[in-house]
């Protein structure tokens, strides 16, 4: 159950639609009519998310976000208010709230944000554990594995947590590099503060700089008013920059700037923002390969990877599939509600002759998709999917292109018969609308693991699709919103 506290003094109507927005059992939301009460409920038991009046009868919202920030600062604050200049919010966000919405309330936009929240939230607050052995069936959020590998990974978090120097995550996509990013900030001195994540390989290029540092009025088309960047926003805390090797070379300089100095200006901006955060990166790239064939900043390589942490992929796991087995089937049986209480030595079999391209994300994959299909306490070889091994799946498919592939090309050819003036991004319309359908086809219309398996925002996902006009027909998680 999500725990949601509305600070407001209104009566009626704010309080009737954070409640028709998050309805009970799955959300409880408390009021707490004045400023005063807000912090006394928030010493009572920490909300996962808090709403925020800027304009409270005893004190102002500004000063209640102060006190709560120094109370506990990784609780997602939102702030809500009338004032359409929103100085105070934007003011807020350089003090680290989470977001600021105008009133009245748009519901959808409301529960996009608050949804967001939860996720930091969970993040900040969901303890990043090493499983042992005999009790990681039982274990929420553990790091689950006991193979000399993995140790030399616990070993790692154990002599770097405490330090507040940078670290660089590396290892193939899927190997759970933000759990072991997590587990640093949890054990380190900052665990009191707040805790971002940022994927540089899911914002679009002419975006990045200003998620990151941020934007003045004006500073491009659209611009409309300041934003706060996230190295603004988690000042005194932890940023998680995940697939930093995709961050365009252009605003690496930047990054560099921030590592060395602490400082940086917005977009478009004159000022210099000093900061206080601890970056934590990660990458599947090679990084150092990259930086000699001139692909990303040596210097930033250098200045990032003082401490390395290496995640060994699955198929170099063998003795800890048995283990990590056993957690996701009795983790998963409990959330869909299987009374799956045993493996088949068959279904272990299978999974340890399969090379797991996906690593960590695709076995937890493949364990609910067999959960789903099986009747009885025994996982049996039978309720498995259809296990293709990638080097056999390209061979099969390295003799001819795919349906897609030859639609693309056919698109092409006639685009440049047609002497095309903007086939650039009329391909890459293409080469989404074709992605995003095949993406869909495969998680049966789940928005939520799209994204998950995409490496994008699910709000960036529904914004492509309405682009493209595709519309989703079937989601078979009834949390997973629609559009």
């Amino acid at each position: 159950m999500a725990n949601l506290l509305l600070i407001d003094d209104d009566t009626a109507l704010i309080p009737e639609q954070v409640r028709q927005a998050f309805p009970a059992p799955t959300h409880r939301v408390e009021i707490a009519r004045t400023g005063a009460e807000g912090l006394e409920r928030v010493r009572e038991g920490s909300p996962d998310v808090i709403l925020l009046d800027l304009r409270l009868p005893d004190m102002s919202g500004m000063d209640v976000y102060l006190q709560i920030r120094r109370d506990d600062a990784r609780i997602p604050v939102i702030f809500i208010t009338m004032a359409k200049g929103a100085d105070a919010a934007i003011e807020a966000m350089k003090q680290g709230a989470f977001d600021y919405l105008f009133k009245p309330l748009d519901l959808r936009q409301l529960r996009r944000v608050v949804g967001e929240a939860l996720e930091v939230a969970e993040r900040m607050r969901k303890p990043v554990v090493v499983a042992e052995p005999t009790s990681s069936a039982d274990v929420e959020g553990a790091i689950v594995g006991s193979c000399p590998e993995m140790r030399e990974v616990y070993k790692a978090i154990g002599r770097v947590s405490g330090q507040d120097v940078p670290v660089l995550i590396t290892g193939e996509s899927g190997t759970g590099k933000e759990m072991v990013a997590r587990a640093i900030y949890q054990h380190g001195p900052r665990a009191r503060g707040p805790f971002l994540v940022l994927n540089c390989a899911a914002i679009p290029e002419n975006l990045l700089e200003s998620e990151l540092f941020g934007h003045e009025k004006g500073a491009f088309t659209g611009a409309d008013r300041r934003r706060i960047g996230k190295f603004e926003q988690v000042n005194g805390g932890t940023l998680f920059l995940d697939e930093i090797g995709d961050m365009p070379l252009t605003l690496q300089a930047k990054m560099l700037r921030v590592l060395q100095d602490q400082q940086f200006e917005r977009v478009g901006g004159n000022e210099t923002i000093k900061t206080d955060v601890r970056l934590i990166a990660a990458t599947h790239r090679d990084l150092k390969t990259w930086s000699t064939e001139g692909k990303f900043r040596p210097d930033l390589y250098y200045r990032l990877g003082v401490f390395t942490i290496h995640l060994p992929p699955l198929r170099e796991r063998a003795d800890d599939l048995t283990m990590l087995v056993d957690h996701y089937v009795k983790h998963f049986s409990r959330e869909l509600g299987r009374d799956v209480v045993a493996v088949d030595p068959e279904v272990l079999d299978r999974l340890r002759a399969y090379s797991w391209p996906g690593n960590i994300r695709e076995l937890q994959s493949i364990i609910k998709q067999a959960l789903l299909q099986s009747s009885g306490p025994v996982l049996l070889p039978s309720f498995l999917p259809e296990l293709v091994d990638g080097a056999a799946e390209k061979a099969a498919t390295a003799s001819a292109p795919s349906e897609g592939a030859l639609e693309l090309e056919s698109f092409i050819d006639e685009r440049l018969n047609a002497e095309a003036r903007d086939l650039y991004d009329e391909v890459h319309s293409q080469l989404d609308r074709y992605l995003l359908t095949r993406v869909l086809e495969y998680t049966k219309g789940n928005q939520h693991q799209a994204a998950r398996l995409l490496g994008i925002a699910r709000q960036t996902l529904r914004t492509k699709l309405r682009e493209l006009g595709l519309h989703v027909t079937h989601a078979i998680e009834s949390n997973d919103d629609s559009l």
